[in-house]
């Protein structure tokens, strides 16, 4: 049996080529409420240490996006996953 598995950096190429999108016009789903949407469409809230965007359905929250100092953190555990068109697709 051979081993199939690759280093993380293997992902490298195809990372850089999914964040150079506009996630705001990225459809999902809230992971609370099964509410299909675009993020665009979340409830942002902006005073908190970074942007919390919450579900206009149910109120959970969706994604958190915190910049410091050269660096950014995204977290979307809120959203079971994002459907995007790629750069260039048609």
């Amino acid at each position: 049996m051979t081993d199939n598995r690759l280093d993380g950096n293997a992902a490298g190429g195809a990372l850089r080529e999914v964040f150079a999108v506009d996630l705001t016009a990225a459809t999902g789903q809230c992971s609370n409420c099964s509410q299909r949407l675009a993020l665009a469409e979340s409830r942002l809230y902006t005073h908190a240490p970074g942007l919390v965007g919450r579900c206009p359905g149910c109120d959970a929250v969706l994604f958190r996006l915190v910049r410091g100092p050269g660096r950014a953190w995204l977290d979307l555990r809120g959203v079971t996953c994002l459907q995007f068109a790629l750069p260039g697709a048609t």
